[in-house]
């Protein structure tokens, strides 16, 4: 699959279909993986793929090429990428690296927050936690925690965690609501409670893979890393309920409602979730099954393998939100009506970092 993402992909800017050089959170989630499998297989070619990128995308002041974070409204999406830069900074030493790192941290520290503490999606979502967000900005400011021995922001990091479980945590079927406006006022959310009307298999996806992936960082003696695996422990346990055939729907929970199909981005998530927390002894050992049969319920319902040898992905929503415009109003219709398409990075990425952590 990754050699596979390379030849549609030469460069690594082109991912997702790019018309020109973006510091995206696509780029950065598949290049991410790129970097895990040149420390499985030892193959250069992996890291080159990232390294040529990051060259490219950040200057020698630490600029980052088509990267305007104040401009681009205070995006948490934007942080994602970061993830590459510790790997690259490490391997070539390149002060400029470290002064792009510096410069997402410090605009972190200037991302709007509610009045919890907790971060914005964007600042043209203005009072509203995504479950997508906590992937795109923890674990970079997690490790960046780690590499700058800050351990304030560790505890900033973890507290974004802390209060998604407590606002957007579905005590009925142990799932979590795709957003929270906590001023209750958008058109898409419950008056009562400013949650989204459903569970997004992406969105909980991006939440359990954000775990699994803090985890890698925060002590093991942090007094707060229980609750980030309690997290973990939870959300395995709650999913297997709403699996079908070793994959989930786009949206959980509404599985026989007509339109509703077999979504591949949300269930290589779970399966790369999953599968990590088993290897990192967060969950229990009979999930490492679990874990294969979502594998295969993967290659069953979405891998095609063209006569080349070229191999996709298929079933992919392409994307999906919340406000904005055109308004997207978080319905039923809404969520099955968005496009579906192949190869989407947003499955790419976690499918290849999913089939490491299961050593296939």
């Amino acid at each position: 699959m990754a050699d596979s993402e390379m030849k549609r992909f030469p460069e690594a800017w082109q991912i997702d279909g790019a018309k020109r050089p973006v510091f995206g959170y696509c780029q950065g989630v598949v290049a991410l993986s790129m970097l895990k499998m040149w420390k499985q297989t030892n193959n250069e070619k992996y890291y080159k793929y990232v390294e040529q990128y990051a060259e490219m995308m950040v200057d020698d002041d630490g600029k980052i090429l088509n990267y305007d974070y104040i401009n681009d409204k205070h995006n948490i999406d934007m942080i994602n990428a970061g993830k590459i830069l510790f790997d690259v900074y490490e391997q070539t030493g390149k002060p400029k690296y470290k002064k792009a790192m510096d410069m997402l941290y410090n605009a972190m520290m200037k991302h709007p927050r509610n009045s919890l503490g907790g971060f914005w999606h964007k600042e043209v979502y203005p009072w509203q936690m995504w479950l997508d967000g906590l992937y795109m900005g923890a674990p970079y400011l997690a490790q960046y925690a780690i590499v700058n021995d800050k351990p304030e922001l560790m505890n900033d990091v973890i507290m974004q965690f802390i209060i998604v479980h407590e606002f957007m945590y579905d005590s009925v079927t142990g799932l979590y609501f795709h957003a929270w406006d906590e001023k209750k006022v958008q058109k898409w959310c419950n008056p009562q409670t400013g949650l989204s009307l459903h569970f997004w298999s992406r969105s909980i996806g991006w939440w359990f893979m954000a775990l699994v992936d803090v985890l890698d960082f925060v002590p093991k003696n942090h007094p707060l890393r229980p609750n980030l695996i309690f997290m973990v422990k939870g959300l395995a346990q709650s999913l297997l309920k709403y699996q079908h055939d070793g994959v989930w729907y786009q949206l959980i929970g509404l599985e026989r409602r007509e339109g509703n199909y077999r979504e591949a981005t949300g269930t290589v998530m779970f399966m790369y979730s999953i599968a990590k927390a088993v290897n990192r002894g967060y969950i229990n050992k009979k999930y490492y099954k679990i874990s294969n049969d979502i594998f295969d319920g993967v290659i069953k319902n979405f891998i095609r393998i063209d006569k080349d040898g070229t191999i996709n992905l298929t079933n992919c929503c392409k994307v999906a939100g919340l406000g904005g415009n055109p308004y997207r109003d978080g319905s039923f219709e809404y969520y099955i009506n968005e496009p579906i398409c192949e190869n989407d990075p947003k499955g790419i990425g976690p499918f290849i970092m999913g089939c490491i952590e299961l050593n296939k």
